[in-house]
């Protein structure tokens, strides 16, 4: 044979063999690449703004008018800071399992840093225009659209100051970067349930739910594109509804809870979902999950010692004792004459044992629980997995 021709030949071969073993090099690598858990430096959630009511406040309306008094805050904080609890709320622990700060409210200019979004949540807020005075019967002037509208303010002040080295506030496109919880409507219900019974919350219903969706359509229009829509929770089982009823009512299921205000609720929240399955259709590119707040907080009312507790419709602070330990003329923390003595609303000594804290709100310990039914997403419509955009870290 020509030394020429197997010369070529040689050279060929050898060519062949370099790209063999170069695309088998590129494959091992790619496959050991894939072996290698993905790592998140940072979450996609680089903010959080929150609405709502009391469940949601992290001092917003303490800041408004200060009055909270201890044993709020005796178990984490150690004081008082304006949140209806011994604790955190559920908002405080999903900012920790997203691996961001609490939330500053938006209320309360000193010590607030803002980078990493705004609380807008005050105690006492409704979604409807409240008829009435705080001074009266006690309803917030922060209702759902005075929240929107600070909002709105508070995105014209950060594109405004954009440029003057201010430190405490976010970057303009945050607004697109931040996961936004609404959990309000608690306070319409049982303001009708109390004054009209769960008939005139049913009334109602209609109203709240297509507020609370607009609202949603209006933070879109500001950029929002992730949205938890918290549905309402079981007030049939809140020490201060069911102290107004005695043991043995036909209205009282077997868990302890009452059935007409449930129901109502149950009625209401099913509007809520509908509601939010049809503006899904509108907002095409939103991520907008509806929340069955109410099967978690349903459950440990009525199995708390399946989740580590004793007590489910007691309240840990409170005065009178009983089954319910609520008294509607003392609220927690404070002090009244009652039947000429003088008599205070005082905390148990371990309120991780308790569902309520107060009769109306949760425990640290209860919040913590909801907020990690939040975090895994197991109650969420449609699915969505937060994991997804986060390395979910233990509370």
């Amino acid at each position: 044979m020509n030394s020429s021709v197997c010369l070529m030949k040689m050279v060929c071969f050898s060519h062949e063999k370099s790209a063999i073993f170069r695309q088998v090099l590129v494959s091992w690598i790619v496959f050991m690449v894939m072996l290698v858990p993905c790592t998140k430096e940072k979450c996609a959630f680089e903010a959080m703004f929150i609405f709502g009511d009391s469940n949601s406040d992290s001092g917003g309306f303490n800041a408004a008018f200060p009055s909270q008094p201890s044993p709020n805050g005796m178990t984490y904080f150690n004081r008082p800071t304006g949140r209806a609890t011994d604790g955190r709320l559920y908002v405080d622990f999903l900012a920790q399992g997203l691996g961001l700060p609490f939330v500053s409210p938006y209320l309360q200019s000193i010590g607030s840093d803002y980078r990493h979004g705004a609380n807008f949540a005050t105690a006492a807020s409704t979604v409807l225009m409240p008829t009435t005075s705080l001074f009266v019967n006690g309803v917030s002037p922060f209702y759902l659209a005075v929240q929107i509208n600070q909002m709105k303010q508070f995105k014209a002040k950060v594109e405004e100051f954009k440029s003057q080295g201010q430190t405490n506030l976010p970057q303009p496109d945050i607004f697109g970067k931040a996961l936004y919880v609404i959990y309000i409507g608690q306070n319409d219900f049982t303001g009708f349930a109390g004054s009209a019974g769960a008939g005139g919350a049913k009334q109602y219903a209609p109203q709240i739910v297509s507020q609370v969706v607009s609202t949603v359509k209006e933070l879109y229009s500001l950029g929002g594109r992730t949205f938890l829509v918290l549905n309402l929770g079981p007030v049939g089982c809140y020490p201060a509804f069911l102290v107004q009823f005695p043991h043995g009512s036909s209205d009282i299921d077997p868990s302890g809870c009452m059935m007409s205000h449930n129901n109502a609720v149950n009625e209401y929240n099913s509007m809520l979902k509908d509601a939010l399955g049809q503006a899904r259709q509108d907002l095409k590119d939103a991520n907008l999950i509806h929340v069955d707040t109410n099967s978690v907080l349903l459950e440990l009312y009525r199995n708390p010692t399946s989740h580590g507790m004793q007590h489910g419709t007691t309240a840990c602070c409170g005065y009178g004792g009983g089954s319910y330990n609520y008294n509607q003329q003392v609220f927690c923390g404070y002090s009244k004459v009652v039947n000429g003595q003088t008599v205070t609303a005082s905390a148990c000594s371990d309120p991780q044992n308790y569902v309520s804290w107060d009769g109306i709100h949760l425990t640290e310990a209860a919040n913590k629980i909801m907020a990690s039914a939040i975090l895994s997403g197991s109650h969420f419509d449609p699915p969505f997995s937060l994991s997804q955009y986060c390395d979910i870290k233990p509370s």
